[in-house]
């Protein structure tokens, strides 16, 4: 036998190894271990797969959109989130989130199916203090097609949630846990076949504020970036189902923020004045890939990168927020104008990621100064 051909037997067992040592750990983990490789039953009365790793993605679930809500507008407004805490002590605190399935757009004439918590993508945003103990009861609407459940990444314990949360269609269960680490974490959906109910729009960002609080600025901004995997190529008219194949080959047709095309424009875009300071809270559900999140004529005085509130970098231009993690960013903004917010893998921005800060306010000529019109109004003069 060849040196060429022992290096390649080697490679080979090498990489049957790691395999079954990612094999035994997902299936060993509390929460995920009976989940993983099993069916479980739709309300359509189909077996929908819980895919694992080596499992058939040819999957496609029959919907009809007349059995679901169909909701005007899925986005969660960058500007609809708690105010800060601002007290002293821990306390308990209660929270209620509802799993439920509706019909809505991804653009103009393109609807889909989205998995929610409380009806928007993202779900809310949920604000704590360091040390309060939280009680979260998640309740599945009765007429949803799947089970669901939580993860959040600010608890400490088996699957995050996912082990006391596991809901089928009617049900309400209770998960109590302290939050015992501050920062900016991603929650989402776990049950079956996690990837798959994220995709769909199950997540969401819960803030642990740590007990001084964060610094004051004028204001906040809720935005989390996610991707939708369509049966139908980009714009594609009409109702578009989930297309399993493509999220497991990493080829989402849509990237959005805020749920939709066009969440962040608009009367969704996001507003301040010249001279206001911004905090951004950024998110990345995935579920695939890396956010290179950017404000086009902006730069970020201060970035706590993935999201860790006890370090701070100054003066960035773009941050990486992974999949499944988080960033925030503060800015003050000193002149006038719309400021493109993007991840800057810029084709993205016609798969949907984009949004747009509008500052209104007095003009600095010493900071921005120049002739705004096109060649072709010049032209029109002569």
């Amino acid at each position: 036998m060849n040196k060429k051909k022992i290096k390649n037997k080697h490679l080979n067992k090498k990489s049957s190894v790691i395999a079954c040592a990612f094999a035994t750990l997902l299936f060993t983990v509390p929460g995920y271990a009976s989940e993983s490789n099993k069916h479980h039953s739709s309300k359509h009365g189909a077996k929908q797969i819980n895919f694992g790793p080596g499992d058939h993605y040819q999957h496609r679930m029959p919907v009809n959109p007349s059995d679901y809500k169909k909701l005007s507008d899925i986005s969660h407004s960058a500007a609809d989130l708690p105010k800060p805490l601002l007290r002293k002590r821990a306390e308990k605190i209660a929270i209620k989130l509802n799993a439920s399935e509706v019909i809505a757009d991804i653009a103009p004439g393109i609807s889909y199916h989205y998995w929610t918590f409380n009806n928007t993508v993202p779900g809310p945003f949920l604000r704590v203090r360091q040390g309060d103990t939280v009680e979260l009861s998640l309740h599945n609407e009765k007429n949803s097609s799947h089970s669901h459940a939580i993860d959040l990444h600010a608890v400490t314990g088996p699957g995050g949630g996912l082990a006391v949360t596991k809901v089928d269609p009617g049900q309400t269960k209770t998960l109590l846990f302290k939050a015992t680490m501050p920062g900016l974490y991603v929650y989402h959906c776990a049950h079956g076949n996690p990837a798959t109910h994220i995709a769909n729009g199950m997540y969401g960002l819960i803030l642990v504020e740590p007990p001084q609080g964060l610094a004051k600025v004028d204001h906040e901004f809720y935005v989390m970036q996610g991707e939708l995997y369509t049966h139908g190529r980009l714009g594609k008219k009409g109702f578009q189902a989930f297309d399993s194949q493509k999220m497991i080959d990493e080829r989402p047709e849509y990237i959005i923020f805020n749920g939709r095309t066009g969440a962040l424009v608009g009367d969704g875009q996001l507003n301040a004045k010249v001279g206001d300071k911004i905090r951004l809270f950024i998110g990345n559900a995935g579920v695939a890939k890396i956010s290179s999140f950017h404000i086009i004529g902006e730069i970020f005085d201060r970035v706590y990168p993935e999201a860790s509130l006890s370090s701070v970098i100054k003066d960035v231009q773009t941050t990486i927020v992974p999949a499944g993690g988080a960033s925030v960013v503060e800015f003050k903004v000193d002149y006038p104008g719309n400021y493109v917010l993007v991840d800057h893998a810029l084709a993205r921005a016609d798969r949907g990621a984009w949004g747009v800060l509008n500052v209104t306010g007095k003009k600095d000529d010493t900071l921005y100064l120049g002739d705004t019109r096109s060649h072709t109004e010049h032209s029109d003069e002569h």
